[in-house]
């Protein structure tokens, strides 16, 4: 058995929940925890989080991972989502998190988030033999998923968030008709444009997820029993009524709907951009009701976790190259997050031949790169903290089969300088090395660091660089979604970039149309 506790960082709230992972690969939750800190709070209109709600939210965070640790849960999962994702200040947070806590925090991508959400509510209730869909009403976006007993089908990430929605949309209280036209179009446009992106297309159920939706349910439920809702899981809610809530909640003060049974008072501006989201859903899918689940994102979390460690290391695909597969194979000992690390290595081969016009270096120094970009996590194995050196230690102290000495010194420094310091001759490691050495290492080493930024969340957002050389350097990204994180890390990483080619870099970002799901 082992402890597991997941931190889940929304725009809306912070949660965690602290799971027992039993013999037979099922889990139970043994506690759960909650604050609404509302962290998105304006940084869909200035692209930053403010300083109050990075300072609210990491008083939170702090105490949450102090209680997990103090109830022995060393193993802490924790990821972010919309409002963190969309930040240009995103990187500075999640930076100002593991220095204060230790707590090393994944921003994940909105289909991302809509897989995990499915995962929690395939493995929750029962779903029937047809198409379901899945709607997480959060506070910076929506997720959609769909999927069967099988698995997901499709899953999409929307930006109609209920906090979101309410700054852009409905900043007065009540709301004129005219923006319940505009919140009404903004909604129906974007849910449009999902649904016809399915190649599904008639769904047995909805099933929502969130405490916005349970809130409605709650509401709902009073206004009809005069009880509280006995559970939330299962519960069902008719359109008629969503319809009827919307309506009073469109035409009511705040001083009104704080007097409405079961309202949330921390969801008094949220509860209606929710409503709307939930009924234009309901009327663009052609159905009359939606269940409710009370898992998502975090128990996905949780089986995605269980799936991963149980199936362990994938077996190896026999690759040609004797090199290449002995280094692979020390990353999959190390358990180095493979996806991430072959991307990281397409992006700096990529930009090594982009600017071989002037480092002149080549296929021996090539293979080097992309050797070190794939084993730069490595230290991750020992310890979060300082990775990098650990890093350094592993490649060196490996026997990795094919591999001469010089080899091995030159890629475990290369792999060393991914990130923090610079190499300098103060470091006993880099000083021991040739010039000629220590001349590539800087090279590679510089691209390195901008690829591993460039894949900061782990997703492969940027799918590609294009590099114009001129009096100033600019690296073209091309993006399949929202990357201010990438961006924020590679300009973050470019300092020896430039020291290196004795020009200023810049960045810049496309983004280019993916294949529908």
């Amino acid at each position: 058995m082992s402890k597991l506790a997941v931190i889940d960082i929304g725009t809306n709230s912070i949660h965690m929940v602290l799971a027992e992972i039993l013999p037979d690969a099922s889990f139970k939750i043994l506690d759960r925890f909650k604050d609404m800190t509302r962290l998105g709070n304006g940084v869909f209109a200035t692209r930053r989080l403010s300083d109050e709600s990075m300072a609210r939210a990491l008083d939170v965070l702090k105490t949450l991972v102090t209680l997990a640790r103090h109830k022995g849960f060393e193993r802490i999962v924790a990821v972010a989502t919309s409002a963190v994702r969309e930040a240009q200040n995103g990187g500075d947070f999640i930076t100002l998190i593991m220095e204060q806590t230790g707590l090393r925090v994944r921003v994940i991508s909105g289909t991302e988030e809509a897989r995990l959400i499915f995962l929690g509510v395939k493995n929750s209730i029962a779903l029937p033999d047809g198409p379901t869909l899945v709607v997480d009403i959060g506070g910076g976006s929506v997720e959609l998923a769909v999927g069967n007993r099988e698995g997901l089908i499709h899953g999409k990430s929307l930006k109609l968030g209920a906090i979101r929605l309410a700054e852009q949309c409905i900043p007065k209280t009540p709301p004129s008709e005219s923006m319940m036209r505009a919140i009404e179009h903004v909604v129906q446009t974007h849910i449009q444009d999902a649904l016809g992106s399915f190649k599904v297309k008639k769904f047995h159920t909805l099933v929502a997820t969130s405490g916005m939706a349970g809130n409605i349910a709650e509401v709902v439920h009073l206004r009809q029993t005069g009880r509280s809702l006995p559970q939330h899981n299962l519960a069902t809610i008719f359109l008629k009524d969503i319809r009827s809530l919307e309506t009073e909640l469109a035409r009511s003060s705040i001083k009104a709907r704080l007097a409405i049974p079961g309202l949330d008072p921390k969801r008094v501006d949220t509860l209606l951009p929710a409503t709307v989201v939930l009924r234009c859903l309901l009327e663009l899918s052609g159905l009359t009701n939606l269940t409710l689940c009370d898992k998502a994102i975090r128990e996905g979390v949780i089986y995605d976790f269980i799936v991963r460690h149980r199936e362990g290391l994938k077996a190896e695909r026999e690759i040609p190259d004797l090199r290449r597969r002995n280094v692979i194979g020390l990353a999959r000992r190390c358990q180095a997050p493979e996806g991430h690390s072959l991307h990281v290595a397409d992006l700096a081969l990529s930009l090594f031949d982009q600017t071989k016009r002037d480092h002149r270096l080549g296929q021996q120094e090539r293979a080097w790169l992309e050797y070190a970009a794939i084993l730069h996590d490595v230290g991750y194995h020992i310890n979060p903290r300082q990775h990098h050196k650990h890093t350094y230690y592993l490649i060196k102290h490996s026997d990795v089969g094919g591999l001469t000495a010089e080899d091995i010194d030159v890629v475990a420094n290369i792999a060393r300088y991914h990130r923090r310091a610079l190499p300098a001759l103060k470091h006993e490691e880099f000083d021991s090395l040739p010039p000629r050495l220590q001349r590539v290492v800087k090279i590679l080493a510089s691209l390195l660091r901008i690829a591993d930024g460039l894949d900061r969340t782990h997703f492969s957002l940027v799918q590609a660089v294009h590099v114009k050389l001129g009096k100033q350097i600019t690296i073209e990204t091309h993006l399949t979604g929202d990357a201010e994180m990438e961006l924020w890390a590679a300009k973050n990483r470019a300092d020896l970039f430039e020291q290196v080619f004795r020009r200023h870099v810049q960045f810049s970002g496309i983004l280019v149309e993916t294949q529908k799901s």
